[in-house]
């Protein structure tokens, strides 16, 4: 199958090097001279540095071509880059298009499968990739297990059919909403974990953090359709212990260095990289608040990024908040 990746990022190289194992996959990029030299070198020096890009792999800036050769296009930019890239495709009727981003669009507040749908209408076999995955641990080859989200079983076939194999599991769920809400929020409490384990708070700390989080993300979820089974899976509670516990999280970087009392963009700039559980925060307050749903852990990771609340007392909200059941 030939594979266009949208999106020369890590994550987008890494999958790129995982479907060359039996794929033509042509990765492109915006910069025309990384491009270039990521052609020359065999290698994104950038973003993913000591991966040889195998012979499979065809790294360029032109978009025209790159989107014509494909028979399956796959968007591996953040939120807030995918709707420009969707209009970039306007002018090609794509027929099938995966995407990577996890999130809700700043503004709008949408998940990017309604983007999508806003972008490319209703005829385009359209799905999200997601699940608990590292860019450095994908392009390793080491074992990972994912999820492809679509109303389209035929392009859930072509994607396992693609991706499937050797250290790569690929699961399929026709529950769109799940997935994307599970995999936007949990990148919102991996800054709620990373805080409490910045400020010492132990791991009871982060369990409740998490557990509780898990809360938050169902009740939005059901709020929005999704089905409360998809969060015990994958894209989940998986991708929700891997990026609130993984020294590779970005997200979780994010609160570990608020924890230290750094600005949000001295913090940002350090990464290097985008971390969407910043811009996902405000989004997912704002739709929380419009909906009704109660989600204190979101509210609260907000108010540390943008309205000059402080990290301890950021926990000292979360503690001080009424006694209540269990219950989601």
């Amino acid at each position: 199958m030939n594979i266009t990746i949208l999106g020369a990022g890590a994550w987008g190289t890494a999958l790129a090097l995982t479907l060359a194992s039996k794929n033509q996959v042509i990765l492109w990029g915006r910069h025309p001279q990384m491009m270039q030299e990521m052609q020359s070198s065999r290698n994104n020096q950038t973003y993913l540095p000591g991966f040889e890009l195998p012979p499979a792999i065809q790294a360029t800036a032109d978009f025209d071509a790159a989107v014509k050769a494909a028979d399956l296009v796959i968007i591996a930019s953040s939120v807030s880059g995918l709707r420009p890239i969707l209009q970039q495709c306007l002018a090609y009727q794509l027929k099938q298009v995966v995407w990577l981003c996890k999130g809700f669009e700043e503004g709008s507040q949408l998940l990017p499968h309604q983007v999508v749908r806003q972008v490319l209408g209703d005829q385009v076999m359209a799905g999200a990739l997601s699940g608990p995955s590292f860019a450095q641990e994908v392009a390793r080859g080491l074992p990972c297990a994912l999820t492809i989200a679509s109303t389209s079983p035929a392009l859930c076939q072509q994607v396992v059919t693609a991706l499937h194999g050797n250290a790569m599991r690929v699961y399929s769920s026709n529950d769109v909403v799940g997935v994307e809400v599970g995999g936007a929020v949990k990148n919102i409490l991996a800054i709620a974990t990373g805080v409490a384990d910045g400020l010492g708070l132990g791991l009871n700390a982060r369990a409740a953090l998490m557990t509780r989080g898990l809360a938050e993300i169902s009740r939005l979820s059901s709020a929005l359709g999704g089905r409360n089974e998809t969060l015990m899976g994958l894209t989940g509670v998986g991708d929700l212990i891997l990026t609130c516990t993984g020294d590779l999280s970005r997200n979780r970087k994010v609160g570990l260095g608020l924890a230290q009392g750094k600005s949000l963009a001295t913090i940002v700039e350090e990464l290097g990289h985008v971390a969407e559980g910043v811009r996902c925060a405000q989004a997912v307050k704002a739709l929380a608040l419009k909906l009704g749903v109660e989600m204190p852990i979101t509210d609260a990771v907000a108010g540390v990024l943008f309205d000059g609340v402080a990290a301890p007392q950021m926990i000292e909200r979360l503690l001080a908040r009424d006694a209540r059941q269990e219950i989601h």
